[in-house]
């Protein structure tokens, strides 16, 4: 099962200050040498985190792993998807006041527009995987509209508790079934944490996880203290010269 970092809110921070750092692709790089398989961007119509030069280094700089760009379907994602040629497309939804994805697609109504775009990039070669809901009528509109990939989104899994939960996550293994029966490859992501991916990744036929906010918090835990003494070890080595 590979795992895709996505690195979006290494930028969130950056874009705080609106500095240099700290730097998506340094942060991809490190990622790779963790053992991610792949790197996902998003970018954004708005650009709130990932810029469009981001999106241009990672694509130049990292090689030898799948390079995902998460995107909605417009015209203008398109036109940059197919200049930059990213490993896969994965479209979203995207709305402006979310502060992060939702939900999955809403094929029934946009599955016009959506059909378009899946054609005008994987004319080029490129796979379209479609961020969808863990739902049978999804996987089945998703094949209809040609998508080489579907990414189930676990989100509702991931945000329940107890008996919640248990049927949320019998969901995800119904909607990752039909996928593959359907001869789709099927991915998964949204919400996944160090505390509840077990239960997603025991789940046979998954592709991959797509995780990002969990592993980038973490990364503050467990570097914040080499950071910190770092950064005093300088400061004293400045006193001492």
């Amino acid at each position: 099962m590979l795992l895709g970092v996505n690195v979006d809110h290494v930028a969130t921070v950056r874009e705080a200050r609106q500095e240099g750092e700290p730097d998506p692709l340094t942060a991809a790089k490190m990622a790779i040498k963790g053992g991610a398989d792949g790197i996902t961007v998003h970018l954004r119509e708005d650009r709130r985190h990932i810029h469009d030069r981001d999106l241009q280094l990672v694509r130049r700089y990292i090689k030898n792993v799948e390079i995902n760009l998460e995107m909605a379907a417009t015209k203008e994602m398109i036109g940059i998807a197919l200049k930059v040629k990213p490993d896969m497309v994965t479209l979203v939804p995207e709305k402006r006041a979310e502060l992060t994805t939702e939900g999955g697609l809403d094929l029934k109504k946009s599955g016009g527009k959506i059909a378009r775009a899946i054609d005008a990039v994987q004319s080029k070669g490129i796979p379209v995987s479609l961020f969808i809901n863990p739902a049978i009528s999804d996987i089945d509109l998703s094949k209809k509209l040609g998508a080489t990939l579907v990414e189930i989104h676990t989100g509702l899994y991931a945000n329940a508790k107890g008996k919640k939960q248990t049927e949320a996550l019998t969901r995800v293994r119904k909607a990752v079934k039909r996928g593959i029966d359907c001869g789709l490859l099927v991915n998964a992501g949204h919400g996944l944490k160090f505390s509840n991916v077990k239960k997603i990744a025991a789940i046979m036929g998954i592709r991959g996880l797509y995780i990002g906010h969990s592993i980038i918090a973490n990364a503050i835990y467990l570097g914040i203290e080499d950071a910190t003494r770092q950064m005093k070890r300088l400061i004293h080595e400045a006193k001492g010269s």
